[in-house]
């Protein structure tokens, strides 16, 4: 029995093994979409890509630019303190970019203060006389350093002191802002467009030569003063630009009016302090300031030339302050620049324009722009190094509505 069961199952796995397979699947392919006629496909049409929208001040200035002589361009670079006589002819003969008024100014040739009338009259006839507007200038700093406020017939009283305001300062009134305000109207008034202030240095020692013209306190204090200042000047819109000095930081120094002053600080001073004001200044401004550059020489940065004719200081200027605008010496006329240049045979406005400033302030313009057109002419001084320190200028003159 055990045998033919053995045998019958036997039988059943032959059978199973010799079956036939199961025939293969075949693959199905799937049919491609037709493609739509030709008018239904997508047809690439290129992107037109806007031109950018014209820039006017831009356009403004290099109009100017290519219509300018080199006569006219560094005529533009000088703002030299204002002749007693024949400003308006000067202005015009030498191209000037402006004029720096002095109390002499202010005065008729008899010695008495000018009525507000003969004033205005004096500086518009300047204006009428110059192809392109000029800037005119004043040191108003206030307490020690006025020239406009001593006129009675143009000032009620004197302007104050940066120390005398802060003494005067209450937490729920900006004193400063509202001293700009009320200062720059009536500079503007008269036909001043440009204040040489505020004074950015940082002093807090009574001897020093530069304290009195200074807030008194640290570096932190000042920069919050002259930040309020540069604010209080760009919120009044009423075209006074600003002259922010005296950089590179002025320091406890001797006076540099009188001789050459060396300031052997070590670099990190300057960036930990002395620039902090300017720094706040420049962040402060709608591009209406300018910056004016001293005649001390700073051993860390250049020990052998004034910061006022020193390359390596306008580069710190420019790449560490990151500041655009014009850059202004200190009167080149001050021993401290004459000393050095006549050392080296050659003219401070040369020298100063050469390293990087873009106006010269100086009370021998008419001795100055003779040699500053023989060493364009010569190549000692590049073509446009003058261009772009014309460009700043005129850019200047556009923002605080000058040009048109």
């Amino acid at each position: 029995m055990k045998q033919a069961l053995s045998l019958a199952i036997a039988a059943v796995l032959l059978l199973a093994g010799c079956s036939p397979a199961s025939p293969p699947t075949e693959s199905v392919s799937t049919p491609l979409p037709s493609p739509p006629p030709v008018e239904d496909q997508p047809v690439f049409v290129p992107t037109e890509i806007p031109e950018p929208e014209p820039d006017p001040r831009q356009e403004t200035i290099d109009g100017l630019l290519a219509s300018m002589t080199p006569e006219e361009k560094v005529g533009q670079l000088f703002f030299p303190r204002c002749p007693a006589e024949n400003g308006p002819e000067l202005a015009a003969e030498y191209h000037l970019g402006g004029y720096l008024l002095f109390t002499r100014n202010f005065k008729d040739a008899t010695g008495n203060w000018l009525t507000e009338e003969a004033f205005t009259q004096t500086v518009q006839s300047c204006q009428d006389a110059a192809s392109i507007p000029l800037l005119i200038g004043v040191d108003e700093e206030g307490g020690t350093v006025i020239r406009a406020s001593r006129n009675p017939n143009l000032f009620e009283e004197r302007c104050k002191s940066p120390q005398w305001l802060d003494r005067h300062q209450s937490a729920e009134h900006n004193i400063f802002a509202s001293d700009i305000w009320e200062k720059n109207n009536n500079l503007l008034r008269f036909g001043i467009n440009v204040n040489f202030a505020p004074v950015c240095d940082v002093s807090t020692d009574p001897n020093s030569f530069i304290y009195d013209r200074t807030l008194g306190k640290d570096a932190a204090a000042t920069a919050e003063y002259v930040a309020a200042v540069i604010r209080g000047s760009n919120g009044a819109q009423i075209g006074v630009g600003t002259v922010m000095k005296h950089f590179p930081g002025y320091g406890d120094n001797a006076d540099t009016h009188t001789g050459i002053v060396t300031d052997e600080r070590p670099l990190e001073t300057f960036r930990t302090s002395d620039f902090l004001p300017f720094q706040a200044g420049i962040e402060a401004s709608d591009g209406t300031t300018a910056i004016l550059v001293c005649h001390n020489i700073v051993t860390a940065m250049d020990p052998d030339r004034p910061a006022s004719l020193s390359p390596a200081v306008y580069q710190i200027l420019r790449e560490e302050l990151h500041f655009e605008g014009p850059a202004l010496t200190d009167d080149l006329s001050m021993k401290a620049a004459t000393k050095y240049a006549k050392k080296q045979g050659t003219s401070p406005a040369v020298m100063a324009l050469a390293a990087g400033c873009d106006m010269v302030v100086t009370a021998d313009f008419q001795e100055q722009i003779p040699q500053v057109l023989a060493a364009l002419e010569e190549g000692t001084l590049p073509q446009a190094r003058v261009d772009e320190a014309a460009a700043r200028v005129l850019g200047w003159k556009y923002d605080l509505g000058l040009l048109p």
